[in-house]
């Protein structure tokens, strides 16, 4: 079988205030025409530092070669200057980024982004580039394509977004796409459409596919051959069903192994923490001649959360998830009740609300985008002790410092910015900055999406030693419905903004109802 890529004794670092980092050290691997080859390993171990690596990508970066050779067909591209490897990107070697709202302009229309290489690179007309966009729209699904040409990014679903990055990416016939987490932020059915997709459009076109991702049950269902990474260094590699089957290495068995332990029946307080009652979300669009409705986000929806106990919130991206989440906190408006601690939101004067939002508190999906990059750590976990008129200096520090070492981190890290940390111990201190005021409820917005699975199980048992420690109430919002498992106590599932079905975890996982959470959980588990 011809070779599409050739990777040889690749070595990349990077210069940093503590020296020189060796990123990727003697990567070695091929990846064969028409075949899918799965990179896996944990956050940081240089997966993505080495797909950037292959057309010189990170050298924007600050990335030094240090040795290493890339053939491209039979071609060593890793001689080639930075006009010749701009070329080849995007024409011959394509890459497909994991968050496709950083990966396309919001300022243009999804046509002109697409047209874009066929006009400029490719030379194609007006007529025929259009003419192209449409066929590569239609090819990844885009319904009425032709008529959505002019549509901005924001228009889309996270999943039809993706598919327009697949588009772009085939654009020009590539030979190779490098895919980088390309299904991460997207919930379970529409990463199953994704992946589907990726392969159909593999034997369409006879593409080589370079999968990175940390997603072992995606690994073993979509790839041919597998690549395991760990620190920088190829710990091992073979085909998938050997890989699985026989793994050499302890950290591929760990990797393997490792399963979120299922919920068992637990004994929490019959007393109701939180009760919602007939909420509704509705999103209206307002100007001087009306004030129509847009869209109800949130559909009459009612219950009950015990304190101790957990409920998992679960649903497609668009069920009306983040907007339960928002009008809970009462951060938007909402029609219908939310009682706290006995208490109605709604009725409280601000000054009352304020008192008791520190009782709850939340935890988001991208850590990195939820810590202020210009405070220290100390800083940020300590803000609401501040926020609440806290102003002991030395019981701060101490209470800083408790918090840091109950969540698994040093106390040396108080001094540093969250850039400084991986997506694993920045959702340690989001944590930790969650539960310095003693909370009683924590809303947990999709925390352990963007992580790989190790420091997913490490932050679910972290979870759960916290809870057990300070009887706190958690809404677990997410897709996987495998984190949710190891989690909840009780399930409701979300579409179109209504809650079509809930139980206890065993009874929803064993007897779905609905066609739809059987989906969900056929897509989920894919393993």
């Amino acid at each position: 079988m011809k070779k599409v890529l050739e990777v040889e004794n690749l070595k990349v670092s990077f210069n940093t205030e503590l020296g020189n980092v060796v990123a990727v050290d003697n990567f070695s691997f091929d990846i064969y025409e028409g075949e899918t080859l799965a990179m896996v390993g944990e956050s940081g171990s240089g997966k993505s530092v080495a797909a950037l690596a292959i057309t010189y990508l990170n050298r924007y970066y600050g990335a030094i070669y240090n040795l290493g050779t890339v053939k491209f067909c039979g071609e060593v591209i890793s001689l080639y200057t930075e006009d010749q490897m701009r070329d080849i990107r995007g024409r011959d070697i394509a890459y497909i980024f994991q968050e496709p709202m950083v990966s396309l302009n919001p300022l243009h229309t999804i046509g002109k982004q697409i047209t874009e290489r066929l006009l400029f690179i490719d030379k194609l007309s007006k007529k025929e580039a259009v003419n192209r966009a449409i066929e590569l729209l239609n090819l990844v699904g885009i319904v009425e394509g032709e008529r959505r040409l002019n549509d901005f990014p924001d228009t889309f679903s996270g999943g039809e977004r993706q598919r327009i990055i697949i588009a772009i990416a085939i654009a020009s016939n590539p030979k190779l796409i490098i895919a980088d987490e390309p299904t991460t932020a997207l919930d379970a059915t529409i990463q199953l459409q994704i992946l589907n997709l990726m392969n159909d459009l593999k034997d369409k076109l006879k593409l080589s596919i370079l999968l990175i991702t940390h997603d072992l049950s995606v690994v073993k269902q979509y790839s041919d051959r597998v690549v395991v990474v760990k620190n920088g260094c190829i710990v091992e590699e073979g085909i998938t069903k050997d890989i699985f089957q026989n793994p050499v290495a302890e950290y591929t068995k760990s990797l393997i192994n490792i399963k979120n332990k299922p919920v068992i029946d637990r004994v929490f307080s019959e007393d109701i923490l939180l009760e919602v009652k007939d909420l509704s979300v509705i999103y209206r669009k307002r100007n001087l001649f009306s004030n129509s409705v847009s869209k109800v986000a949130v559909d009459n929806i009612s219950f009950k959360v015990n304190k101790g106990s957990t409920l998992g919130v679960v649903g497609e991206s668009g069920s009306g998830k983040t907007s339960l989440l928002k009008a809970i906190l009462h951060l938007i408006d909402y029609e219908g009740s939310v009682i706290f601690k006995d208490k109605e939101l709604s009725k409280l004067l601000p000054s009352d609300l304020r008192k008791l939002r520190k009782y709850m508190q939340v935890v988001f999906q991208d850590p990195f985008a939820s810590l202020n990059p210009r405070m220290s750590i100390e800083r940020i976990i300590s803000e609401g002790l501040l926020a609440n008129n806290i102003k002991d200096k030395i019981f701060i520090r101490k209470r800083v410092e408790d918090i840091v070492t109950e969540v698994g981190l040093s106390i040396d890290i108080l001094n540093r910015y969250p850039h400084e940390f991986s997506g694993g111990e920045r959702q340690r201190i989001a944590i930790a900055r969650a539960i310095i005021l003693n909370p009683e409820l924590i809303i947990l917005d999709e925390p352990t999406s963007s992580l790989d699975r190790v420091i997913q199980y490490q932050i679910i048992e972290l979870l759960k030693k916290l809870q057990l420690k300070y009887n706190i109430s958690y809404i677990f919002i997410t897709h996987n419905l495998e984190i949710i498992r190891s989690i909840a106590d009780y399930i409701i599932v979300m579409k179109n903004g209504k809650i079509i079905e809930e139980g206890g975890c065993d009874e929803l996982f064993s007897t779905p109802k609905t066609k739809y959470s059987k989906d969900l959980i056929g897509a989920s588990l894919l393993d």
